[in-house]
């Protein structure tokens, strides 16, 4: 029996499930490390420990992993609006949000992403980029600090300059900012 033809991202994904599991059963053996390598290790298990200490991520479109030829944007935060499935604490409807924020509603929503600008002034970025912001938001939840590559210009509707929240902080965000996930003001 042949396997699926998988597509580049699939195939990522595979590999680090894979990986995820050789890293569980080393684990459950006892012996996996995510410090220095114990001085008794063979070279498998170093191996296994190196392979454990690099399984950090949930790939989705956008991580950075294939599009090498874009830049990373260092984000503090991010929120998806999407039409029935607003962020925690907004209490306005969805067609309400992109009216104050200056977009026309989008049955696919928009991902807001929070960062500096190169002077350092606090801007945000209005996306199309929903699905990359979903996959970022599933790696912050799970303490890992990424970045996605830089939008294309076709995915930027805006730019405004502070922040709108309410937003989820990256782990970069929260100790740059020092505001230990407090929400913003």
């Amino acid at each position: 029996m042949t396997s699926p033809e998988l597509n580049e991202l699939d195939y990522l994904r595979e590999i680090e499930r894979l990986a995820n599991r050789v890293s569980v059963e080393a684990s459950n053996e006892g012996w996996l490390s995510f410090q220095a390598d114990p001085e008794e290790s063979t070279p498998l298990q170093r191996g296994v420990n190196t392979l454990a200490r690099a399984l950090r991520r949930y790939h989705f479109e956008g991580d950075g992993c294939t599009e090498e030829d874009r830049p990373l944007v260092r984000l503090v935060g991010a929120s998806v609006l999407k039409p029935g499935a607003m962020p925690a604490g907004v209490e306005e409807g969805y067609e309400e949000v992109c009216a104050r924020i200056g977009v026309e509603p989008r049955s696919a929503g928009w991902a807001l992403w929070n960062t500096w600008s190169d002077g350092e002034l606090k801007v945000t970025m209005v996306v199309s980029a929903v699905e990359t912001t979903e996959g970022l938001l599933e790696n912050w939840s799970r303490g890992r600090a990424i970045d996605p590559v830089s939008p294309l210009p076709s995915q930027i509707a805006l730019v405004r300059q502070g922040w709108i929240g309410p937003l989820t902080f990256s782990p970069r965000g929260v100790s740059r900012t020092g505001l230990g996930g407090e929400p913003l003001s």
